[in-house]
């Protein structure tokens, strides 16, 4: 039997293509500095939102009160759910940073970022939520259960307060794009092996 030879079409590669994780490691850096720079300015916006209003109770009969983050313990929780995040954006910030030079992190380690991170997500995304709910009873208030809104007399407080909670929500996004980051990561790297 006469045999024709014909060329063998090359095998394909069954290996995934090759990930640089560098291009993933800086995206972590800058996220991370901006979750710590966003949570500690909402910190310091918040921490630094007290007003003194002259507020008259009866005709000729007027009172110094305050308006301060410390009246409300969901302001207290929004405080120290930040502060943790800023810490946590710190450690990690430097894991990545020296992760970076010396050329790659491990599938362990970006596991237990994806953990914490998401951990961290729940923490401050659940502080932003209390203390926004808390700050739309100050701009609102709340007819049926007499609770009178604020935001019309302590203005500057009720200022803060938003930003605030602005920053905590850039903060509760750079922790989501993190989670993802870390996912999509993991995802390269197992696709590897």
């Amino acid at each position: 039997m006469p045999t024709i030879d014909t060329p063998e079409a090359p095998l394909k590669s069954s290996a995934a293509p090759e990930y640089n994780s560098t291009k993933g490691l800086v995206v972590d850096v800058a996220l991370r500095v901006l979750l710590f720079a966003t949570a500690l300015v909402a910190i310091i916006v918040m921490v630094t939102s007290k007003q003194t209003k002259i507020i008259p109770v009866a005709p000729g009969l007027a009172v110094p009160l305050d308006a301060k983050f410390t009246q409300s313990p969901a302001f207290i929780y929004f405080i120290a759910a930040l502060s943790v995040a800023c810490l946590y954006s710190i450690i990690t910030a430097v894991l990545s940073v020296l992760a970076l030079m010396r050329g790659g992190v491990s599938t362990k380690m970006q596991f237990h970022f994806v953990m914490f991170d998401a951990l961290l997500l729940g923490i401050v995304a659940a502080a932003t939520g209390a203390a926004g709910g808390v700050a739309y009873i100050g701009y609102k208030g709340n007819t049926h259960t007499r609770w009178n809104k604020i935001c019309n007399t302590y203005g500057s407080f009720c200022f803060h307060i938003a930003s605030s909670l602005l920053l905590s929500l850039i903060s509760s996004i750079a922790l989501l794009l993190l989670v993802w980051l870390s996912l999509y990561v993991l995802s390269k790297k197992i696709a590897r092996r």
